[in-house]
């Protein structure tokens, strides 16, 4: 790229500043200047991404690009990004363009499109984490709900480049761009992305807000289930505790039934013991839990088959 470098600055000599600053940018760089005072100069570097599976081996891809009032040079564009730049949508857009900096703005707003695509290969992945955790909400699945995050999270960093140039483009042209076609174009392109992390943003809060709900009472049953299990068996243990003592004058020891009787009494005791909870209410979630879930579901059921109220 060097050799290409010194080319272009030989060519165009007001590219010198943004021509020797590219060497040093290794993420994304936005720069307005006023070169001569009056025009404005928009210049710096993107990071996007072309792959868009979760699976791929992602590499950002980083374009340089400087725009001007008469020039809009990029380096370092994609082979896939060029090929949508000679498609005839894309040229009859570009013929339309009067300044170089609406030929920004259609740059930008097509490479925005991978941004797209990638929300929905986001959202399919989403949409099964959902399925999953409705029908089965296992332990691991906190772990693909916070790859999730971390994948919105990858998406939202590489969008930031966006929203700062449309806000550098609005510094630069003030009044003049607002009613510019292609500008509210890519504008609320930006737009629709914001409101898709936003959107995701909350649901993936919401999945994790479900997730710490489940285990609450998750937790809370199992604390009762050992509760309930350790109340059934204290008369077990104290009978235990009498009578494994090491004494020779110990009820019923000198019986061949004690044995019998004492077993006998122990799992009365037991089971007043349990039959005395119950009667409290203390066991009655518990058991209903599962009773209560096929009672929802087969109330889902019957109402997907009762015809429509009219």
């Amino acid at each position: 790229m060097g050799s290409a470098l010194r080319d272009l600055e030989q060519t165009f000599p007001e590219m010198q500043y943004w021509l020797r600053k590219i060497p040093e940018v290794e993420t994304n760089y936005l720069s307005v200047r006023y070169m001569n005072g009056t025009d404005a100069v928009i210049f710096g570097s993107c990071l996007y991404a072309v792959k868009n599976e979760r699976e791929d081996q992602r590499k950002e891809e980083q374009l340089f690009f400087y725009v001007d009032k008469h020039h809009l040079v990029t380096l370092n564009l994609d082979d896939n990004t060029r090929e949508i730049m000679k498609t005839g949508e894309r040229m009859h857009m570009l013929q339309q363009c009067t300044q170089a900096r609406e030929g920004m703005f259609v740059l930008f707003r097509a490479i925005l499109h991978y941004y797209h695509v990638g929300m929905d290969h986001f959202e399919m992945n989403l949409r099964d984490l959902e399925r999953k955790m409705e029908i089965r909400n296992a332990r691991t699945l906190m772990d693909q709900i916070l790859s999730a995050r971390f994948e919105l999270l990858y998406w939202s960093n590489l969008f930031i480049p966006y929203t700062e140039l449309l806000a550098a483009s609005k510094e630069a042209y003030l009044h003049e761009i607002t009613e510019n076609r292609f500008y509210q174009q890519l504008q609320y392109r930006a737009e629709r992305m914001e409101c898709l992390f936003q959107h995701y943003e909350k649901e993936i809060d919401t999945l994790i807000s479900i997730d710490n709900a489940t285990s609450g009472v998750r937790g809370n049953e199992i604390m009762k289930t050992l509760t309930i299990v350790t109340a059934v068996f204290t008369p077990a243990t104290a009978a235990g505790a009498i009578w494994g003592m090491n004494f020779e004058n110990l009820p019923l020891i000198d019986k061949t039934w004690g044995v019998v009787l004492v077993i006998v009494l122990i799992l009365l005791s037991m089971l007043g013991m349990y039959l005395w909870m119950m009667m409290k209410g203390w066991t009655g979630d518990l058991l209903k839990v599962k009773s209560t879930q096929s009672s929802a579901k087969g109330n889902r059921d019957r109402g997907a088959d009762e015809p429509p109220i009219s």
